[in-house]
């Protein structure tokens, strides 16, 4: 990301298809057709892993820190890859065009899997699958198993099994595991599906020189297979639950903070250990992405640990964590680490200079850039600098069009106009801000497709600090209007990001 490029996010799971969410098929490749003929270099992406009803389907909610998100593997290629038949896809439900609709694809693509799983058993050659099993054998047993018995424990959480399970006695894990194999080996083939999925995708990128930056959350759920697997890194309590869960105080976002309930890590386990399960996960990220985002950076820093007992988060306390060791280490062990941080929100002098010392670019927001600070706020393009990552929005903004729409006051959007040097119809603003990104010195500029699309507040993807209505909204089939394309590409070439 040293040269400039712009690129746009989009999550798979908004991808267009008749399936009722997006997935690695065709409509992946349609959409790459689209950056290509755009002119962008970057595809990002929010996160790959598995996601659950509990906390609605966030993607930075997850069970695995490693595992894939079964319901994007794509119905199509499993044709193509010969698990299904055309005829398995001749009565396709009615879903929504707009919208994701969780629970109803789950049951429709369960079906789906369980009809590809048994024409998988009766295949004779299985090479692939034993490599992508041994090179993964580190997480992926204890993942398959975890799933398996949360089916069994009738999807209790981990710490309320029975404690020889809760606490891995060996002998009761392998009569688990012998009592519970034809799960486990479904399970292992949905993630060896997506992952033979994933990597084709990818290499479709690569042909296309289009990048893709995949996003790790700093967090993970408690009830996960790593917290359940490697509970000792963790601060829990001797009921294995946890003692302190992760947040942030009272923000832009929320006036009572975001209480995000992730059990907080347990900094000195994971020094004495040479943080050997981050560089794991690193490593892993690394073979699925040409870049990462780092989420909640300032948590590597400082992290703000709030009791379990609390509802909200107001009341916590920052804790230190030990970065300089950390990043020494990781460093060491990726010394051209691509990486980035989210660096948003509430950023003190020890977070920047962090950054500045292991020389990590940052992210501008062109959203927060017309408050009170203006003129002088870090979000303005003047105040720019190259190495940093410059959005319109990200997943968890407003669209511009409906943040004009609904959320800047009258002065905000006096200030933009005067930036901008004059007025403008809400129908072409988003226009002038991807220009603004655009033209700006910053190397790399990221759009959200529904900036691109001039959409309102509908499309939005998250509202921070709410529950439902999220992680739902999809494109329609006739987004790549030729106008578009032309509009974009035009702009991308003019400001030498092509």
């Amino acid at each position: 990301m040293k040269r400039r490029g712009s690129g746009i996010l989009l999550h798979l799971t908004s991808l267009p298809t008749i399936f009722g969410i997006g997935d690695m098929g065709p409509s992946a490749r349609q959409f790459l057709e689209f950056l290509t003929k755009t002119k962008q270099r970057y595809w990002q992406i929010l996160p790959i892993n598995p996601t659950d009803s509990f906390h609605h389907n966030s993607p930075y909610h997850s069970s695995s820190a490693f595992a894939f998100n079964p319901p994007l593997i794509s119905p199509e290629v499993m044709i193509e890859n010969g698990y299904l038949e055309n005829s398995d896809l001749s009565s396709v439900p009615k879903f929504p065009p707009d919208k994701v609709a969780y629970s109803d694809v789950a049951a429709y693509k369960e079906k789906l899997f369980s009809k590809a799983f048994e024409t998988f058993k009766a295949e004779k050659r299985k090479d692939d699958y034993d490599r992508f099993c041994s090179e993964n054998d580190f997480w992926l047993e204890d993942f398959v198993l975890f799933q398996a018995l949360k089916k069994r424990f009738k999807g209790r959480g981990w710490s309320a099994w029975p404690k020889e399970i809760r606490d891995r006695h060996s002998n009761a894990l392998q009569i688990a595991r012998e009592e519970l194999h034809d799960l486990c080996d479904r399970e292992k083939f949905l993630q060896y599906l997506f992952f033979n999925q994933w990597i084709s995708l990818k290499a479709d990128c690569y042909q296309r020189g289009i990048h893709i930056i995949g996003d790790i959350p700093l967090y993970i759920n408690h009830d996960s297979a790593d917290v359940w697997v490697y509970h000792h890194l963790f601060k829990l309590d001797d009921k294995r639950i946890p003692a302190y869960v992760a947040g942030v105080p009272p923000d832009y976002f929320s006036k009572t903070g975001q209480l995000w309930g992730n059990p907080v890590y347990d900094w000195g386990a994971l020094k004495s250990q040479r943080y050997e399960w981050w560089i794991r996960r690193i490593a892993h990220n690394l073979k699925l992405f040409d870049f990462v985002r780092l989420d909640h950076f300032r948590g590597f820093v400082r992290y703000w640990e709030v009791s379990a007992a609390e509802k909200t988060a107001t009341k916590g306390q920052w804790v230190d964590a030990p970065v300089h060791d950390f990043f020494d280490v990781l460093l060491k062990r990726f010394p051209t680490f691509p990486v980035f941080a989210e660096d948003l929100g509430y950023i003190t002098a020890d977070v920047r200079q962090a950054m500045s010392y292991f020389k990590l670019a940052g992210m501008k927001v062109l959203l927060f850039a017309f408050d009170e600070t203006f003129p002088n706020s870090t979000f303005l393009p003047h105040n720019f600098v190259k190495d940093c990552v410059v959005y319109t929005g990200t997943h968890d903004n407003n669209t511009v069009r409906g943040w004009f729409e609904e959320e800047a006051n009258r002065e905000a959007g006096k200030r933009l106009c005067q930036y901008l040097g004059r007025e403008l119809p809400v129908e072409t603003l988003h226009w002038e801000l991807v220009r603004l990104a655009m033209m700006s010195v910053a190397n790399t500029t990221i759009f959200p497709m529904q900036d691109i699309l001039g959409l309102g507040e509908s499309a939005r993807m998250n509202r921070p600090a709410t529950r439902k209505g999220n992680w739902c909204w999809r494109m329609t089939p006739n987004y790549p209007a030729a106008n578009l394309i032309e509009r974009l590409a035009e702009m991308t070439e003019t400001y030498d990001r092509a």
